[in-house]
């Protein structure tokens, strides 16, 4: 995908290039990163700043030159400023050009019609995906169909091979494995989520005997995605741990990251 950032965006891209003394290449391709995640989050490989990287929004920042301070805070300082200026609509993708089809319509030219510049696209097994963070949507190519959903608070980063289910992948946020049937469908599906109804218990109650109480009984059902969800996040907690024993992260970061973790069960 090559995606165009608009002339402000590249202004301001420059600006932020400008103040820290770094190539405007540099901090494109760091912005690239950013927008795959809406700005909380960028992997990176950029010679200019050190290699192969890691920044994440709430304070941990991984360099190639683990013991180079200087150049950490100097990649803490650019994806704060670019972080923030991507949720402030200051750095967008120009939208796709509008083509004239023989019927006297305009499209995109994209399968997924006129939602702008997606932040990843892939297709496999049949089915084809473009990721939209900037908007919150999903949209899908499953058989020819097109099914466009709200993503809500996801921000979809991880795209895998899903056995079952409706379609041939699955997809991933910083909450984990995302399910495609909890979310809202704007456009092109058949069914709606579902929605889970609370048990009406008063009216079985009204219709009861006086003499007899009646007790509901209700049947906790496990979680198959809570259980995910926890899974990941113990995981991601022992993989912090091991960059402090090594002392890639201080105590204070681990600490912090581990608290934000551990607070999503």
């Amino acid at each position: 995908m090559n995606a165009i950032f608009t002339d402000a965006s590249f202004q301001n891209m420059m600006n932020v290039a400008n103040r820290y003394g770094i190539s405007v290449n540099a901090v494109t391709d760091l912005t690239h990163a950013l927008m795959l995640s809406n700005g909380t989050m960028a992997q990176f490989n950029i010679p200019e700043l050190g290699g192969g990287g890691q920044w994440m929004q709430g304070g941990m920042t991984m360099v190639g030159d683990m013991f180079n301070n200087q150049l950490k805070s100097t990649v803490d300082g650019l994806c704060y400023e670019l972080s923030n200026l991507i949720n402030q609509g200051a750095i967008q993708y120009k939208p796709l050009p509008k083509i004239q089809n023989q019927n006297g319509s305009q499209s995109s030219g994209n399968w997924w019609g006129d939602l702008g510049f997606p932040n990843s696209t892939g297709s496999q097994n049949g089915t084809s995906y473009a990721i939209f963070n900037n908007i919150r949507r999903l949209a899908i190519q499953d058989h020819g169909k097109v099914t466009v959903f709200d993503t809500l608070d996801n921000q979809i980063g991880g795209v895998g091979q899903q056995q079952g289910g409706n379609y041939g992948m699955s997809f991933t946020s910083q909450y984990g494995t995302v399910d495609l049937n909890t979310l809202p469908i704007v456009s092109g599906g058949d069914q709606k989520p579902q929605q889970q109804n609370a048990p009406i218990v008063q009216d079985a109650i009204q219709n009861q005997p006086e003499a007899i109480e009646f007790t509901p009984q209700v049947q906790e059902v496990p979680n198959e995605n809570t259980s995910e969800l926890e899974e990941d996040i113990f995981a991601k907690i022992e993989k912090l741990a091991g960059l402090k024993d090594k002392g890639i992260l201080t105590e204070n970061e681990f600490n912090s990251k581990k608290t934000d973790l551990l607070n999503r069960l």
